[in-house]
């Protein structure tokens, strides 16, 4: 479990790119590396990673998207990022994406302190039901479920995964109280 004494959880703003970025590309990268389905596939190059977290902080810049990142000490072990719906229709829901975890870092309850912050990040922007997905099978879909998320269902053959096969997803959503 985590050791309070060690991990912490920040909100990231859009100022902390230049500051956090070599960190966040690692983190995505070791993420990748570990065949985990995130949307990229294994290997990832430095740049494929430096351009996906500049357009996440253009996302935080606009306020659409909160980032939260976990750190042991000084070192970025674990991230999430909310996106927040901003049509008039919708502005009480949100798409929780790409809840990363060191793979050294893994089964040390990380990824569950960053998925109950996100959460609260979500009721303190005014946000009742979030949604995810996550490849069928995997750890987080365990995480997910004792985390009381409801499945929705599963699309099979949804995403390639690192060894060539096509994957199915399941999608999930929570009501916050």
């Amino acid at each position: 479990m985590v050791d309070p004494a060690h991990i912490s959880i920040e909100s990231i703003r859009a100022e902390d790119e230049a500051r956090l970025l070599p960190g966040l590309v690692a983190l995505l990268q070791d993420t990748a590396a570990s065949g985990a389905s995130v949307g990229f596939l294994p290997p990832l190059s430095e740049e494929e990673a430096r351009q996906y977290w500049q357009v996440a902080f253009q996302g935080v810049a606009d306020g659409s998207r909160v980032l939260l990142v976990a750190y042991d000490a000084d070192t970025i072990v674990g991230s999430v990022q909310l996106e927040l719906a901003m049509r008039p229709n919708g502005l009480h829901r949100a798409e929780v994406q790409k809840l990363f975890v060191l793979q050294s870092q893994r089964r040390r309850g990380i990824g569950e302190a960053l998925m109950q912050a996100i959460e609260q990040a979500a009721r303190e922007r005014g946000r009742s039901l979030l949604v995810l997905d996550t490849r069928q099978g995997d750890n987080a879909e365990r995480l997910y479920r004792r985390l009381a998320y409801h499945e929705v269902g599963v699309i099979p053959a949804y995403a390639l995964s690192a060894s060539g096969t096509l994957d199915g997803t399941v999608f999930f959503y929570k009501e916050l109280a």
